[in-house]
């Protein structure tokens, strides 16, 4: 198979963590005969010092080229203290969301047992957790018309949003309720809000084309209680922009670290896949960044190319640095290991040079050429 990739590295971080997912799916393309033409492009900061934009158009240009985007994350410090800038990395990922049209943002919540002794948990309560998030992308609050009074003393933000788009995003959600444990929970404000009453009597009027999927309706401030309380109970979660950006922050902390959460944002054409975390820039060139994130965005990309034995071994080689505990800092700030030989680590389970048993005092810190 040969596909297109356009590689948007980003700022902090993102370079870091993206370079490594690039050499896992080089060691994916050898392993399984593909040929994956990567071309990077400019976004955020580092696009607005070199063009004076955070999405230049040779950016959209190239994405649009491609059969899917591996993006790295956003944001630099000297824009954070100056809420007032007119141009700001973020406007780079929401650009490219719009420009593509990614309207459905995908966040699989999956726990690993031998991080669980990192968790503020007991071990029963995180068995069984596996749910994935679906949240609306491009509209709601973050589109809508923001507007400031001349004298600093007001502000407001519209959020607004059509049958057309909640829609298109319910579909995708109860389809993948339908392939997995057939349950899928609504989740908004609508005891308060307009546009939340609009999702739910659309999403139940949908609801009765899927006769198979059971449908829970639960108010965003019990779902961020309940996620906490009884994550176990969630199997599909539909939600809108604002809502679902903070819902999947927070079921992070049931994984152990945001570092290791991928995500997907599909479109009717395009598609992008990007870690959840930020551009973390005080890791930012000190190699401790926690690539598996990246990585299992990469993996996600495979099930997209309809590559599932390819994004099985991805995850498979993730499984196998967990269980032979090869960490990064975030994971185990004593016994970590480098961005880079985590990434050469499952670059290597999938190209078959793994051996069964591996010793860890042969893993140098930052290669990892096994002995």
């Amino acid at each position: 198979m040969e596909k297109k990739i356009a590689i948007l590295n980003g700022d902090g971080v993102g370079p870091e963590v993206t370079a490594q997912s690039v050499k896992v799916l080089a060691a994916i393309a050898e392993a399984f005969n593909h040929q994956f033409e990567c071309k990077e492009a400019l976004v955020g900061a580092a696009a607005i010092d070199k063009t004076g934009t955070a999405l230049p158009a040779e950016t959209i240009d190239i994405c649009l080229d491609s059969d899917a985007v591996l993006f790295g994350a956003v944001g630099h410090p000297k824009y954070d203290s100056d809420t007032a800038a007119a141009i700001r990395p973020e406007q780079g990922l929401f650009g490219i969301r719009k420009a593509l049209q990614l309207y459905a943002n995908i966040r699989p919540i999956t726990t690993y047992p031998l991080l669980q002794h990192l968790l503020p948990f007991k071990p029963k309560h995180l068995e069984g957790v596996d749910c994935v998030i679906f949240r609306e992308l491009t509209g709601g609050i973050y589109f809508g018309k923001r507007h400031t009074s001349d004298d600093g003393n007001y502000a407001s933000d519209e959020t607004s949003y059509s049958r057309e788009e909640v829609e298109r995003i319910a579909h995708v959600a109860f389809q993948s309720a339908q392939k997995r444990k057939k349950k899928l929970t609504m989740v908004d404000k609508a005891n308060v809000l307009d546009t939340s009453k609009l999702w739910r009597r659309v999403v139940k009027e949908i609801a009765a084309g899927y006769a198979d999927v059971t449908v829970d309706y639960m108010y965003a401030d019990n779902a961020s209680l309940q996620i906490i309380l009884n994550p176990k109970q969630f199997d599909v979660i539909l939600t809108e922009n604002l809502i679902g950006d903070i819902l999947s922050d927070e079921a992070s902390v049931l994984v152990g670290s945001m570092g290791m959460l991928p995500s997907a944002s599909i479109g009717n054409k395009n598609a992008l896949f990007e870690p959840i975390h930020g551009s973390f820039p005080k890791a930012a060139g000190k190699d401790i960044a926690n690539p598996v994130g990246s990585i299992l965005s990469a993996a996600m990309m495979m099930d997209y190319f309809g590559l599932t034995e390819e994004a099985a071994a991805i995850r498979d080689g993730v499984e196998w640095t967990l269980q032979n505990n090869f960490v990064t800092k975030d994971i185990d700030p004593v016994n970590f290991y480098f961005t880079s030989t985590i990434g050469d680590l499952i670059a290597d389970y999938v190209s078959g040079k793994i051996p069964g048993s591996v010793k860890k005092e042969n893993i140098e810190l930052r290669k990892s050429t096994i002995i």
